[in-house]
């Protein structure tokens, strides 16, 4: 089995979860620029993480067997401080780069209007830059959240097979599955979707323009809920193709429209080699 994790942020996870993941089947993941926990209140400490984004990760990735991509943006709760806003003239240097596959997070977190600049700011720079864009939606008021980004997507004019909307749910699914954008959900303990939950969603709504991923990050979550939600698929009935759809072609599918990913030719067994001679192996977590 073979896994794509198409949001998963490791900057806040440890190298022995790497390597469970390779174990798991993870041979890919998207890491998306999200909030840190501690708000930043100066564009250079963005320059800092989208630079270790692009650098360390994956090459601590690397290590474990996993090829590491990420996508970079101003998010929608830090856009709220008008100390971050240079962020955005930062971004189309960083955009520009190879390992760089969406333009993202944006979106919506308390729904304000420097939210909704941001984000229609970014949306701009993702059609400008020919790439996708990974769109966050609301905790808190989720539906309403939902709506409205959906209403600055197709006011951006950008091509909505260009955009996922993240982090939905079985009450927001089907506007989105309506709109022609992709489909995204977060298997994550406690504030998001279950494994279950997800096998209900795909009996009814298919295979097609869905992303599963962990969401992992320096919350409780759990880097192999993508491993879980496979099994709980092939355990509902869905076959090994439908799996390798959901949690392998359709990502590579998604993210390939940035023209950057390079999964071709993986050489598993070099890569498998690493783990015995590596000083970050050595050095567990």
């Amino acid at each position: 089995m073979r896994i794509f994790d198409p949001h998963i942020h490791m900057t806040s996870r440890t190298t022995d979860d790497y390597k469970a993941m390779h174990a798991a089947g993870v041979r890919a993941l998207v890491e998306p620029a999200f909030w840190l926990g501690q708000p930043r209140t100066h564009p250079a400490s963005f320059t800092d993480y989208f630079d270790s984004l692009l650098g360390w990760e994956p090459y601590r990735a690397a290590q474990f067997g996993i090829r590491h991509y990420c996508t970079i943006g101003l998010n929608p709760k830090e856009a709220n401080d008008p100390r971050c806003l240079p962020v955005l003239d930062l971004l189309p240097r960083y955009l520009a780069k190879d390992g760089v596959v969406a333009v993202g997070e944006i979106g919506y977190d308390t729904v304000t209007d420097a939210e909704e600049l941001a984000f229609a700011r970014q949306l701009e720079l993702a059609a400008e830059h020919g790439l996708p864009a990974l769109v966050h939606t609301p905790h808190r008021d989720k539906e309403g959240g939902t709506r409205r980004s959906l209403d600055v997507v197709r006011a951006s004019g950008i091509d909505p097979a260009m955009v996922v909307l993240d982090h939905l749910n079985e009450i927001t699914v089907g506007e989105v599955a309506d709109s022609g954008c992709w489909m995204g959900f977060s298997i994550y303990p406690d504030t998001k979707m279950t494994a279950e939950r997800m096998v209900a969603v795909l009996k009814r709504f298919g295979t097609e323009r869905v992303l599963v991923n962990s969401a992992a990050d320096w919350g409780h979550s759990d880097p192999l809920l993508t491993r879980a939600t496979a099994e709980a698929m092939l355990a509902a009935g869905f076959d090994e193709d439908d799996v390798d759809r959901v949690l392998w072609r359709n990502p590579v599918s998604f993210y390939g429209q940035s023209g950057r990913l390079d999964l071709d030719g993986y050489n598993e067994t070099q890569a498998a080699g690493l783990f015995a001679g590596n000083s970050i192996a050595r050095g567990g977590s």
